[in-house]
Parts: structure tokens; sequence; C-alpha cells
């Protein structure tokens, strides 16, 4: 096995980790006694993970360790990673002032559930995918990463008070980091998805083509 898969698996393994330190935390919150080593040793764990990504990657191109085991593995580990914090966060909430907005994982979820639906429909159809990288793609994952590591260690720099249409509202620092990670999320989600209908045009899919066709044999089967 290669270096770079023995990172992956290393960081798939920092998932049951992190999401037992977490609820462990969460619930000491709840309880009104919260343990700050418990949060600090969950935020660890996630930063390292976090930080692995890359470090697999780095390893997998520079000393030629590609494997499709590691393609299988990456995603798996980046997308169970995130996804463990994001719903742990969301249900067991690190802070009394500020919980991640349920609408937050629902947009990292729903985007990536989407994203491997096509994945699968492009490879049912014509038996090939292409993923293109996007820096909007990348910057909403560091983005996701961010405000996950920002919310738990309570960085909250401000607290602004605004006015809009005669509406009070609050604005904390922890709001502009997921709105930014939501923001990206929702731009990547969306380049992805005109990419994959591109491709599914480029085939030939997607057009009324085929039904008509599809319409015609049926009639002259029947006819015959």
């Amino acid at each position: 096995m290669t270096t770079a898969n023995k990172i992956t698996i290393a960081r798939i393994l920092c998932i049951p980790a992190f999401v037992t330190m977490a609820i462990y935390y969460g619930r000491s919150v709840r309880d009104g006694d919260p343990q700050p080593w418990e949060r600090w040793c969950a935020v660890v764990i996630f930063a390292i993970a976090a930080a692995s990504d890359g470090l697999d990657g780095y390893i997998a191109r520079r000393y030629n360790q590609r494997s499709k085991l590691g393609v299988i593995l990456d995603p798996i580990a980046d997308k169970g990673l995130m996804f463990a914090a994001i719903i742990t966060l969301t249900l067991f909430r690190w802070n009394e002032d500020y919980e991640f907005p349920v609408w937050f994982p629902v947009l990292v979820i729903t985007r990536d559930l989407v994203v491997i639906i096509g994945v699968v429909i492009l490879h049912m159809l014509h038996g090939g995918v292409q993923v293109h990288a996007s820096w909007t793609g990348k910057w909403a994952t560091a983005l996701q990463m961010a405000a996950i590591i920002i919310v738990g260690l309570q960085l909250n720099f401000f607290t602004k008070d605004f006015t809009l249409l005669g509406h009070p509202f609050e604005v904390k620092f922890f709001d502009v980091a997921v709105w930014l990670a939501g923001l990206f999320t929702a731009v990547s989600g969306f380049g992805l998805v005109v990419d994959g209908i591109a491709q599914l045009h480029s085939r030939g899919h997607g057009e009324g083509g085929f039904k008509e066709t599809g319409a015609r044999e049926e009639r002259e089967n029947r006819g015959g």
C-alpha cells in the first residue's frame, strides 16, 4: 500500500474519533458543564485530518503514487469528514450563542448528492465522466473547513447590529464564515450541474430525438 493511501486511511479513521469527542463536548455544553479539553481534542483531530487532505494528494503526485484505491478512498475520506463535522456540530451545539443554521448542512449534502447522481447518470448513459476541478469547488471545500474550525475554536471576532427595512438583525463573524462557505458551495454545485448538462448534450442525450425514435419504433413493432 502506498504512503498516500495510508494517509487517506488514517484520515478516514479520524472521522469516528472526531465525532466521538464532538458529541461528548456537545453534551457537556448541554448539561451546563463544558469540558474545553474535549472541544480542543475534536478541533485538533479535525484540523489534522483536513491538513492531511492536501498532504496525501501532494505525495501521490510528487512520488507517482496514484492508484485506483486512492481514487476511491480520497473522496470517501473528504466527504465523510466534512459531513460528519457539519452534521455533528449542527445537532450537538458547541456554543450557547451560535449553532450552524440548518440550511448549511442541507446545502452541502444536497450539492454532493446532486453531483453523485449526475456522475452515475453520465456513466450509465455513455460510460465515461469528466469531472472538471474548479477554483470555486476548491474554495468551497477550504471555506467549509475554515467555518468548522472557526466555530469549533469559537473565534467570534465581532458582532454587529444592523437594520434592514426597519427590521433589526445581528451579524456575527461566525455568520460571515458560514455564509461565504455556503455561497461558494452553491456556486460550485451550479457549475458542476451546468458542466454535466453540457456533457449530456455533447453526446446527444437530453434531445428529443431519442424519445421520438423510440415511439416510432414502438409503433412499427406494433404494426408488424
